[in-house]
């Protein structure tokens, strides 16, 4: 039998589970989940194999229906890339997202030339059977060709189903990429992620948003990895609110972040953080492309 590989794009608006999903299918954590809107910021690739299948699954950010500032754009930027090179595009809306659809995401979908599968996510939550039927009724009316399957990413419902209906849609191709390979994304993104997932989950309001992290030294031995990175603000008063009170705020950052790295590197972890003030660095174009957002 020849083997297949492919390009999967997941997309979707902010916050409907997206990266739940990618982990779900790759049985590995590769995309940061918090319950705040737009942490995913980057396109992260997560490598699904077996003996003659390969799948390159590409998590983006939420697509941002009014841009509020240059960084937003350029997330918005990531979500087209992935509808260039995708041979599969998954789809995750979610029960009453048919109230207030991305009619981007609607006009992207319906000129799609490969496959689209809808997948109608958090169906847990559902109280009355009517709601999905109805969900699935007008999802149907807006994107007639494509498959759709009601899922819950976070308790596996229905997941199983969908790696076999990728597996059937891949083009026949060789391995893109060394079977053995998880991801195409460095050691340091991961890092970086992982911080800036803790900074997500023990911040509220404007912190989380304003921050952007750099490793700027991963350096591995026998026993340990030695790691330095900074975390960017954008001004004097939000460096003060993530330090906190004698350093605790960022400590307790830090060790849940070690902890993290240490599962995922299966190696103990040195973590050293310091945060500095990069003024408005979201909307300097420069310094957006030293942090990743431009090719």
């Amino acid at each position: 039998m020849a083997h297949k590989s492919g390009f999967v794009s997941i997309v979707g608006k902010p916050n409907v589970g997206k990266s739940t999903l990618m982990n779900q299918l790759m049985g590995e954590k590769l995309s940061i989940v918090t319950s705040k809107a737009q942490t995913t910021r980057h396109r992260v690739f997560g490598i699904w194999n077996d003996e003659d299948t390969q799948i390159i699954f590409s998590d983006t950010p939420g697509v941002i229906q009014k841009p509020a500032y240059e960084l937003q754009e350029k997330m918005n930027d990531f979500v087209k890339e992935s509808f260039e090179d995708a041979d599969v595009i998954l789809f995750i809306t979610e029960l009453g997202d048919e109230k207030n659809p991305s009619e981007y995401l609607i006009k992207k979908l319906s000129g799609a030339k490969v496959p689209v599968i809808v997948l109608l996510n958090k169906v847990d939550k559902s109280k009355e059977p009517q709601q999905i039927s109805d969900s699935v009724e007008f999802w149907h009316a807006q994107l007639p060709e494509a498959e759709i399957l009601p899922v819950s990413a976070l308790h596996g419902l229905n997941t199983e189903l969908v790696l076999p209906r990728i597996k059937e849609l891949v083009p026949s191709a060789p391995p893109y990429y060394d079977k053995e390979q998880l991801t195409t994304l460095s050691e340091r993104f991961f890092v970086n992620e992982t911080i800036r997932e803790k900074i997500l989950l023990n911040y509220q309001k404007e912190i989380p948003y304003s921050v952007e992290v750099v490793t700027e030294s991963f350096k591995v031995d026998d026993s340990l990895i030695r790691i330095e990175s900074v975390i960017f603000v954008e001004r004097n008063t939000q460096k003060g609110i993530l330090v906190g009170h004698k350093g605790q705020k960022i400590q307790k950052v830090g060790t849940e972040a070690r902890l993290d790295l240490e599962k995922f590197f299966d190696k103990r972890i040195y973590l050293n953080l310091f945060v500095k003030v990069k003024k408005d660095w979201r909307s300097n174009e420069r310094d957006l492309k030293n942090f990743g957002y431009s090719h």
